[in-house]
């Protein structure tokens, strides 16, 4: 079994190097990039020495000054005025040029001249900047006559050689054991580098800088590990780094806490540019029990320019399926960004002419777009679509909510506003069930309104406004074409046949005022106008070859007729209400309670609207059935986008009333008042009404509903309707009360009840920042499968790996409250019963939910996750995933768990954490599809 892990790890470690290791590509001759890297160009001096130190020997000032006018020329060279023989606690600073360039040098120990050789000696954290370069060494030496530089460490009193040479030019910077440069030639040669490179680390005993700022490493080593001493790292005994292009190196072996592996590839390729680069992404490979062995997510990435790119993904499987991927980003700053994802997928699970064999196609459309404000402050364009076939997410999901998904929807929309008075909108909206595979289409949405403005008013008003002048207007114009089809019927004929469309106007007055002070009184008058463009004639036929059933002693069908052309259909109404609040309030001086108020809210109202089913109209007709007794009324525009005006005439009075209920108890987290608010009561109303131009059944249920929250965790909500009229033995309600017949106010029609809780137990006083990352079992890959933007379970890293020195060993028994952990519980519960008044039975429905999940740190570096649920009505649990997450520093492993279900499946991955080299990794899987269609 080792052996079989091992050769696998040495095939993909062979890939990734041989590939390149990331998504570039780039053609190039090594051999002969080698021959020239490896000729060693540069001319440097013999090693520096330390100057010899005399007793006193530079010459008076007398002498001094002019010696220095005839041997150094103006700004060749430029002396301090610090004495250098004197030790100084202050930084001592000095500066020179060098090809017309300023340096500028200071250092803390001290500063030695030597003016003969035109040679300058920094002692003790010594600084030089020349143009872009920046130097910092415990020792510098600055060769103004052969424009050089010499730089080192120097030991401490405990030999420890401290301040090692930094050198930094633009963005690149390295740290040397030595280091000499040549100001001239601008080349250089430097021993015992660490330098940073991209997203990893190079380490070089020799390495030499040329002009073009290409550097050659003799004895090296690639790693992305921060560490001085990299838990890993691919070794090469000469390579040559291109600056934000690539590294090219000699035979590289792989190296794993300093054993050297037999992973031996004859040349390295690494990436070294920074930002977007264009390349080959590198397949996974595997064997899936079903569909065969496989490639998965190999393509290709094209960084187009600065605003958009394209990446071209694929899989592959050999019993047949495979699928293709386009992926697209684009971002104009300060305009609008998105992205474009189209997914297309043949799917084949099973043996062809056996059972169970299954071959599905499969798409998905996914576009983002978004507008920035400022781009058009008065304009608006979005979009969000998410479509595709409705056995999509069940064969090809890639996140957990995906799987849990039944619907697909979609939504393109545009605004615009026009002086602070007049808006438009214009949607596209798609939804889709995966269940039922049907779709609905609002192919267009478009909105237009107007501010409230007042008609009546004066333009130049003196004096107080007469109560016309309070009259306002609105406008309100809605057009939309709504499609309802199958999922089979999508761009075909049928998918047209059925369209709903239409154009409604509404044109509100309203006036409000206060009566006695305490009471406000509203009217309003709404007028109503829709555009339809057909109507439908319905008409009853006799069919001679029919068969006669008990409902239909005499065959026939209905017969429907559509008429095109432009029909408008008119309504309005009136109504006025008045309404006011009584407060009730009572307090305690003694006891956590200090008081209970209760604000009851009445309202009266009344409405008014006409018969629009009267002939005058025009809207309803009628059509004899001879297998009713009376005449059967319909109207022409039934279930038209926009409905039609209601049939019969409409006088009601309406009465509600309101309640709130809120507590004031003593509180010690409130330091301001030393009370909070509870709230008991969020809302109960009870509500009727009473039409006084109806014939019978005047009275309407009585309606019931309230809504509270408890303790901050609970969400309750009630309603039911109640009837105040008998029921005949079909259990239709007739003109005759209840308390009539039995002696009962009123009796009980449906009820509903929900309850909603949500909850999360989590530690107080865990580690910062130990919190970081997508919670395990909510949205991560499905499978645990790892995507290519990183780890989906752990966002973007872990803290740092602490040391037993760091930590320190517990006592035994204790409990260590500072791993943070979290538990969150979801409970979801609903109740609805209606009443069968024939036979007095109640139908009850039940529903509830129990969803939890939760995530722990044992230590630092391990984490364990879980989401799952139990389904009361359907008696099972529902979907169960596992998580465990162990960082590595470098590395990381991920485990992910789905132990029973439809998914049952299990992932383990261990890879590099650097995107770099994020092909350098170890999984083995199994698919669900494997299971599911064996």
């Amino acid at each position: 079994m080792r052996t079989n892990l091992v050769f696998k790890f040495f095939i993909i470690f062979f890939c990734c190097l041989v590939f390149g290791l990331s998504s570039q590509a780039y053609g190039f001759n090594f051999f002969a990039a080698q021959s020239a890297a490896l000729t060693d160009t540069i001319e440097l001096p013999e090693v520096f020495t330390e100057p010899e130190v005399l007793n006193d020997t530079l010459p008076s000032e007398e002498d001094f000054l002019p010696q220095l006018q005839d041997t150094l020329i103006g700004n060749d060279f430029i002396l301090t005025e610090n004495d250098t023989l004197a030790i100084e606690p202050e930084r001592q600073t000095g500066a020179g040029f060098i090809l017309d360039t300023r340096v500028e040098y200071s250092a803390v120990d001290s500063i030695d001249y030597d003016i003969k050789n035109q040679r300058v000696y920094l002692y003790g954290d010594a600084e030089m900047d020349y143009g872009s370069i920046n130097l910092t060494a415990a020792f510098i030496l600055i060769d103004f006559s052969r424009k050089e530089l010499f730089a080192q460490g120097m030991p401490d009193s405990l030999g420890v050689l401290q301040g090692n040479p930094v050198f930094v030019e633009g963005i690149q910077s390295f740290e040397s054991k030595e280091l000499r440069y040549n100001f001239e030639t601008r080349r250089g040669r430097t021993t015992q580098v660490i330098t940073e490179e991209a997203d990893g680390f190079m380490h070089g005993d020799v390495v030499k800088m040329m002009e073009d700022r290409v550097v050659h490493v003799s004895s090296g080593k690639y790693t992305t590990c921060d560490n001085p001493e990299p838990h890993f790292h691919i070794s090469f005994n000469r390579a040559k780094i291109i600056p934000n292009d690539k590294i090219i190196s000699s035979f590289a072996f792989l190296t794993i806490e300093g054993v050297r592996t037999p992973l031996i590839m004859p040349f390295g390729f690494f990436p070294n540019k920074r930002g977007q680069a264009s390349g080959i992404l590198i397949p996974s490979y595997g064997e899936a029990r079903n569909r065969g062995f496989y490639l998965e997510n190999g393509g290709f990435y094209w960084g187009i320019n600065d605003y958009v790119d394209l990446s071209l993904r694929g899989d592959i499987y050999s019993r047949g399926s495979w699928a293709a991927r386009v992926g697209s980003n684009y971002r104009v700053r300060y305009r609008y960004s998105g992205s474009l994802n189209l997914n297309y997928a043949i799917n084949i699970l099973g043996e062809r002419d056996l059972p169970g064999y299954e071959r599905n196609r499969d798409f998905r459309v996914q576009w983002s777009h978004n507008q920035d404000p400022k781009a058009r402050p008065n304009s608006v364009f979005r979009a969000s679509v998410n479509a595709g076939s409705s056995s999509y997410n069940r064969f090809n999901p890639t996140t957990t909510s995906d799987y849990l998904s039944n619907t697909f929807s979609s939504n393109i929309s545009y605004s615009a506003s026009w002086a602070g008075r007049y808006n438009l909108s214009v949607n596209a909206r798609h939804s889709q069930n995966t269940l039922t595979e049907m779709v609905d289409l609002s192919l267009p949405e478009i909105a237009f309104s107007a501010a409230r403005f007042y008609p009546f008013r004066r333009r130049e008003p003196e004096g107080r406004l007469r109560w016309y002048e309070e009259i306002t207007m609105n406008y309100n114009m809605n057009a939309s074409n709504q499609i309802r089809v199958s999922e089979a019927d999508m761009f075909t004929s049928a998918m047209f046949q059925d369209m709903k469309n239409g154009v409604q106007h509404t044109i509100p007055l309203s006036h409000s005022f206060r009566v006695l002070r305490h009471f406000n009184l509203s009217n309003s008058i709404s007028y109503n106008e829709r555009w339809y463009f057909q109507q439908v004639r319905q008409n009853w036929e006799f069919d001679p070859e029919g068969t006669p059933t008990t409902t239909n002693p005499i065959p026939g069908n209905l017969v429907r007729d559509t008429i095109p052309g432009f029909f408008a259909v008119r309504d309005f109404n009136y109504s006025t209400s008045m309404s006011t609040r009584l407060f009730g309030l009572m307090q305690f001086r003694r006891g956590p309670v200090t008081a209970l108020r209760h604000v009851i809210s009445p309202s009266l109202s009344f409405s008014y609207r006409p018969d629009f089913a009267d002939p005058f109209w025009g809207y309803y007709a009628f059509y004899d059935n001879p297998n009713q007794e009376r005449p059967v009324r319909y109207s022409y525009y039934e279930n038209f986008r926009y409905g039609v005006p209601a049939a019969g005439r409409s006088g009601s009075i309406s009465l509600g009333i309101g309640n709130n209920l809120e507590m004031k108890v003593r509180s010690r987290r409130d330091t301001v008042s030393g009370e909070r608010k509870i709230a008991l009561i969020d809302n109960f109303n009870v509500s009727g009404s009473y039409n006084l131009a109806a014939d019978s059944l005047n009275m309407s249920d009585i309606r019931v509903s309230g809504r509270t929250r408890l303790f901050g965790q609970f969400d309750i909500s009630y309603s039911s309707s109640w009837s105040p009229y008998a029921a005949d033995s079909m259990g239709r309600p007739y003109n005759r009360f209840l308390w009539e017949e039995d002696r009962k106010l009123l009796q009980l029609r449906n009820t509903s009840w929900s309850l909603n809780f949500n909850y999360t137990l989590s530690s107080k006083n865990g580690r910062s920042g130990s919190q970081t990352g997508v919670t395990p079992g909510r949205d991560t890959p499905v499978h645990g499968m790892p995507t290519d933007q990183g780890n989906d379970f752990t966002g973007n890293g872990m803290q740092p790996e602490m040391t037993p020195q760091e930590t320190g060993p517990l006592p035994p028994g204790f409990i260590d409250y500072s791993v943070p952990w979290s538990l969150r519980f979801s409970y979801n519960f609903s109740y609805n019963s209606v009443i069968d008044r024939r036979t007095l039975e109640t139908d009850r429905r039940y529903l509830q939910n129990l969803n939890f999940s939760g995530d722990i740190n044992l230590t630092p570096n391990w984490r364990i996750g879980f989401s799952s649920g139990y389904n009361f009505d359907e008696k099972q649990i529902t979907y169960t995933s596992i998580d465990i997450y162990r960082d590595l520093h470098c590395w990381e492993m991920l485990i992910n768990w789905v132990p029973f279900g439809f998914r049952q499946s299990y992932n383990l991955t261990i890879r590099v954490k650097s995107s770099v080299l994020q092909d350098l990794k170890l999984s083995r899987r199994t698919h669900h599809l494997d299971r599911a269609f064996q």
